[in-house]
Formats: C-alpha cells, structure tokens, sequence
C-alpha cells in the first residue's frame, strides 16, 4: 500500500482557499514546489490542468493554465510515443489486412514484435525502439495529418528517437508475417524535407556538447519534435472521453482498439513483464508517484504519457481514484538544466524536476478529495 502521509502530505491545518487546484498547489510550501517556484524563469514551466465535473450523462471540462504558451519550446521526448500509438492504431482500422498482433520485423533488424506489443511497451516503460517501429509504419507526413484532421495542433513530429537513422524522412519497410511460412513487405514511405522552427525559447542553453567536444554556443531544438502542451492535452482528451468530441474530432478507433489503449496506456511495467525491482510503479508515472519506489495503489488508475530528454521532463496524464470517485487531468513540463550544457548527462531529473511533478499531482489530488 502506498503511505498515506505521502499522498496526503497536506496537514490538517486549515488552508488557505484557492477558487482551483493547480492555483492552491502552485501555492504550496513544500520545498519541491517551492524550491521551482521561487525559480520559474530557469525552469521554463508550463501546465494545464483539467478539472471534471458532471451533471447528468454530461461531462463539464474547465481547463486551469500556468504559463502555458505554444509558441514557446519545450523538447517533448517521448510524449510523441503517445499520438504516434493512437495512429498506428487507427491505421490499422483502415487496412483489412492488418491487425493488432500481427507479428512483424523492420527490414534489416532481428527483433521481431507485434502492433499490441509495441503499443505496450511506450506505455509501459517508454521503449524507443517499439516507437521507431511504428514510425516506419507511418510516416511523419501521415501521422502529423491525422492528428491535424482531429482538430488537434500545433504539432510537428520529425524525427524518431535515439537511433541512427532519427532524421531519414523515408522510412523502412516492415517484414510482415501473413502466416507461418510467408512474409510480406511494405513499401518505404518519404515524408516531406524539415524545416526550421521558428518559436521562442527554440534555442536554449549556453553550449552543449557533440561527443566530447563542447561548443559554447546555445542548443538549436529547430530541427526537433514540436508537441506543445495544449496539444498533447487535446490529444488526451479525445482518448479518454471520446464521447464529448464530434465524429470527426475523434480518432477512428474500434471499440476494441479503445479498451486496448486505455488499458495499455495504464500498465504498470510489471503488469507488462518487467522486473518490479527495476522498473517500479512509478517508473513512468511521474505524477504523485516518480519520486517513490513503493507500489501505486490498485484503486488508483493512472493513463498517461511522459518524457524525459535534454533535461526536460512532461507528463500527459488523466488520472482516476475508482474508491473515492476522483479524477483529473494534467499535463506539465519543466526543464532542469543546472549548468545551461546539453549533451552532458546533468541534469536534474531526479532531484528536482521529478519530485516537483510528483507533488504537483499529489497536490493536486488532495484538492480534488476535498472538492
């Protein structure tokens, strides 16, 4: 069970009124907010908070934001995992002769997978090779199109993430098994040529490093992955509460790819079959629970997406406590980047920008129990 004095770190003192959640947790004297607070500028941080109410079979959604502004970069790591799942999911529903597990390989790798396979591991613990797997499934043309088609933007996704090839606009083909003894293969797929990003903050820094050489001069995110937050909260949005949107805001998933992405959006590593010592609970749930080893309570679901790279770290999250009949959503980022280097492996995730999305969600939470 997780310690209750760490989910409900607030004493009973009597508090001060806010008219909303994030105001009351941005407010709080705890030193892992306070310490981000008191230095806001350096860590560049953004938030949309979502709360939810109901009356009758309606849903009421009123959106809380802080410094929220698409228009200044932040470099989303592996939240891109999350549009490019639902994609491929939906791509699937377009072709009769493709499924879910059907098993698969990338034309010049061993590692042979499936769709359900690889849509589990980014959720469950952010796999960056199960992503670029099904980016050679789709495209950035493709993929980038369909979100916009749903009324969701800005968003430009370019690249795939930690390999070689991340930039190559023509993807690979897929070595696709029809049964046992035969094979098939998808034809290559070019997207368009990259161009520049032209947005504040896109520059960040005062040098960062290419192997061991240091150049004194900022990092240029220009060329990079561009998922601001309004977008990976729309996204999420339509995920979860499909019903709310018009037909064709939604994402053409059956109801059976729905269930299956909800759920996989909700694994915990173990649940997917990874080592509980290594891969904990919060591995990839950062809010309330990353800056804890100990185990999520069963009642409290939690379907999300983060990232983590170039000392930025966001979580996309909808989170639900089926005991006490609580939920919310909440995206957030923040850069920890002491030194101002990128490229050197210092940064502060686990000391600062961890515990401060940690808190901000339990934080948060508490409000919602006594709401």
């Amino acid at each position: 069970m997780f310690p209750l004095a760490l989910l409900l770190s607030t004493s009973c003192a009597k508090q001060p009124s806010f008219d909303n959640a994030l105001d009351a947790a941005l407010a709080s004297s705890n030193e892992k907010i306070k310490r981000v607070m008191d230095r806001l500028e350096q860590h560049q941080v953004q938030i949309r908070y979502t709360e939810i109410d109901r009356e009758g079979d309606s849903l009421v959604f009123t959106d809380y934001d802080f410094q929220v502004d698409s228009n200044n970069y932040f470099y989303p790591a592996s939240t891109v995992k999350f549009p490019t799942a639902v994609i491929a999911l939906e791509k699937l529903n377009d072709l009769d002769s493709l499924y879910r597990d059907v098993t698969f390989y990338i034309e010049g790798d061993s590692v042979e997978t499936s769709f359900a396979r690889a849509v589990d591991e980014i959720f469950a613990v952010s796999d960056n090779d199960a992503n670029n797997r099904l980016m050679e499934f789709l495209g950035f043309d493709d993929l980038n199109q369909r979100i916009r088609d749903k009324g969701v933007t800005p968003i430009r996704i370019s690249h795939r993430l930690s390999t070689a090839n991340a930039d190559d606009v023509t993807t690979k083909p897929l070595v696709i098994y029809k049964n046992d003894s035969s094979t098939v293969i998808s034809q290559p797929i070019v997207s368009s040529p990259l161009t520049e990003l032209n947005l504040k903050n896109i520059q960040k820094g005062s040098g960062f490093y290419v192997g061991d050489s240091l150049y004194s001069e900022p990092f240029d995110f220009g060329l990079k992955n561009y998922y601001p937050i309004i977008t990976q909260h729309e996204v999420l949005k339509r995920v979860i509460f499909p019903e709310v949107f018009e037909k064709g805001e939604r994402f053409n998933l059956s109801d059976d790819q729905h269930d299956f992405l909800l759920k996989s959006m909700s694994l915990l590593p173990h649940q997917a079959g990874y080592d509980r010592e290594e891969y904990y609970d919060g591995y990839v749930k950062f809010f309330m629970f990353g800056d804890s080893k100990e185990p999520i309570p069963e009642y409290i679901k939690i379907y999300n997406k983060v990232g983590y790279a170039y000392g930025t770290l966001t979580d996309c999250a909808y989170i639900k406590d089926v005991k006490n009949n609580v939920d919310f959503m909440i995206t957030a980022t923040i850069l920890v980047n002491e030194d101002g280097i990128f490229n050197d492996d210092n940064y502060e995730y686990d000391e600062i920008g961890i515990p401060f999305l940690a808190q901000l969600g339990r934080e948060i939470y508490e409000y919602e129990l006594r709401r």
